[in-house]
């Protein structure tokens, strides 16, 4: 179970947070690291359309060193992609979950312990007990026994999730919650039910009252209905034969808002990254961020995939909405998402207290290769170029194999084989 904010302030300081006399040895970036080295990587992916558009925010030691836009929103109507953008954030979103809990834990309306059932009564899963003793906890950090994305395909067909979360009650139990990992998108989005009971406020209006506003993310929304509402949005695009079709997003997970609900832009996410690097204290202060990104169950399938997780990572584990990495023995907290059409990654690398966002409106898998050349470059690693290698997104990643066009997609190279979703429609 997470210690309580007042249990951690040894982790804190030795995670680099900076918060009132807390002086944590913070290590200098690499003499490699060069935003403008980067913008112009970005700018390079969008040349000739090879991804339509990409945003990027990173911030260092209290400062925004970017958060640009770069390409274009629509390959049929295109408006220039700047920083106040719009794009989707699929499992990105998790971390907005976790975020709005542990301000409802810090203000005493929650406990992380609290039992699912204590507000959501009508919950079950197939063994009766075992649903009594699901925490909030357990729900964030993807402990609740089910197996793997349970019913992910039943929502891309267009399920409800009212009537999901009622099939969990069928649903084979690979574990007693709380006692192993695997990933989940619905019942993840249990929390949602409880943060509406506990708190009074729907989900969507709770994170803009608790986490939007405070922290002046003036662009950013929850659900299909905030994306739309933007007048400066990324439209979202899958390879066709002729090229990048844009598409209307699809609204399947946007019906798990906590799992995948969020849209953001890039100065939107540049303040989100200083809040979890621990320059909003008045908002997040340094020990609940010490016990968001305190990992709570090993996620060792995470240490294979793509090349810079074989290379790179000695450790994984997952957290309450973020994901935790030993990456060449600095910690990296990190999440990935996507959903038919968009692609991003959030990393945080707290013993140099930076943070880097990157968002792209398309399913290649061509920028993924900025993230591990950002962090090589932060921690002074050198002589290995990432730019053409696959993220590999592993659990976070759902990919669609059937968008609302006369012109099918190829398929893409992970859609063959992965466990995660080989579907219609997703995020992470």
């Amino acid at each position: 179970m997470p210690p309580s904010p007042a249990q951690s302030p040894t982790r804190v300081s030795r995670s680099g947070y900076i918060e009132r006399g807390l002086s944590p040895d913070i290590r200098p970036l690499g003499s490699a690291f060069d935003i403008a080295q980067f913008e112009a990587m970005a700018q390079q992916l969008v040349a000739d359309q090879r991804v339509p558009g990409l945003a990027m925010a990173v911030v260092h030691q209290g400062r925004v060193l970017s958060a640009r836009g770069f390409g274009i929103t629509d390959t049929r109507a295109p408006l220039p992609v700047d920083g106040h953008t719009v794009f989707r954030l699929a499992s990105l979103s998790k971390a907005f979950a976790g975020t709005l809990t542990g301000l409802m834990v810090n203000d005493g309306t929650l406990r992380w312990d609290t039992r699912v059932t204590q507000y959501v009564p009508q919950f079950n899963l197939a063994d009766h007990n075992a649903a009594q003793q699901l925490t909030v906890a357990d729900v964030l950090s993807h402990r609740v026994g089910l197996s793997h994305n349970a019913f992910d395909r039943d929502l891309e067909g267009n399920a409800d999730y009212v009537t999901l979360t009622q099939k969990l009650a069928y649903a084979p139990l690979k574990c007693a919650p709380g006692t192993c990992y695997s990933y989940q998108n619905i019942a993840f989005s249990l929390i949602g039910d409880v943060v509406q009971a506990a708190g009074g406020l729907p989900y969507g209006q709770a994170v803009q009252k608790r986490i939007f506003r405070p922290l002046g993310m003036n662009d950013a929304s929850v659900g299909l209905e905030g994306i739309l509402g933007s007048g400066n949005w990324a439209r979202p695009h899958v390879r066709t034969r002729g090229g990048w079709l844009p598409m209307y997003p699809k609204p399947t997970y946007y019906r798990v808002a906590p799992a995948a609900g969020v849209n953001a832009s890039a100065s939107d996410m540049a303040q989100w990254l200083l809040a979890h690097t621990g320059h909003r204290p008045d908002v997040l202060p340094a020990p609940l961020l010490a016990t968001l990104h305190q990992p709570l169950v090993e996620t060792p399938t995470e240490l294979r995939g793509s090349a810079w997780r074989r290379e790179r990572l000695y450790g994984a584990s997952y957290a309450l909405g973020w994901r935790v990495y030993d990456y060449a023995g600095s910690q990296l907290v990190f999440h990935g998402g996507a959903v038919q059409g968009y692609r991003g990654v959030v990393a945080l690398l707290p013993d140099r207290d930076l943070g880097i966002a990157l968002m792209w409106n398309s399913e290649s898998s061509l920028p993924s290769g900025m993230l591990p050349t950002m962090l090589d470059r932060a921690i002074g690693l050198s002589g290995r170029e990432w730019l053409d290698i696959d993220l590999g997104n592993g659990d976070d990643t759902l990919f669609v194999n059937t968008p609302a066009t006369n012109a099918p997609p190829r398929a893409h190279p992970q859609e063959a084989g992965t466990d995660v979703i080989k579907s219609t429609s997703a995020p992470q």
